[in-house]
């Protein structure tokens, strides 16, 4: 599903599927400022979103993905990094990952191994929030 909107910032695509990723999403939807982001589900149990040449479904269920308004596709914690940006209550941390020394951003190398540490547990993870919420 897809809030689009007039004068939205970034297209944030998620798994509906995975409890996890609902979850994560339901609290991005509940801040100030989502009303300019866009969620669209790419999860399979609804139909194929457009989502351009550029990132395929599997893609897409695979890593965490933000298409800026500019076009330009962003995977992982780059990823997240602009999703926090864009919502105040998350800005400071999303500006931390992105933060630039000399045209060397330290601490985003360091957040997408923990995104990609975090991607090994994720079934884990999703199936204890699926419990959880009782889904």
């Amino acid at each position: 599903m897809s809030d689009d909107a007039p004068g939205q910032t970034l297209s944030v695509y998620y798994d509906g599927g995975c409890p996890l990723c609902r979850a994560e999403i339901d609290q991005y939807r509940r801040c100030a400022g989502a009303e300019r982001l866009a969620f669209v589900d790419v999860g399979r149990g609804v139909p194929e979103p457009a989502l351009g040449p550029d990132l395929p479904r599997d893609a897409a269920l695979r890593r965490f993905h933000v298409r800026t308004a500019e076009g330009q596709l962003v995977s992982g914690a780059a990823a997240f990094a602009r999703l926090w940006q864009s919502l105040p209550g998350w800005r400071w941390l999303g500006r931390l990952i992105d933060w630039r020394v000399l045209g060397v951003r330290p601490v985003l190398p360091v957040a997408e191994a923990a995104y990609r540490l975090s991607l090994t547990v994720r079934p884990r993870l999703a199936r204890l929030v699926a419990r959880r919420s009782g889904a």
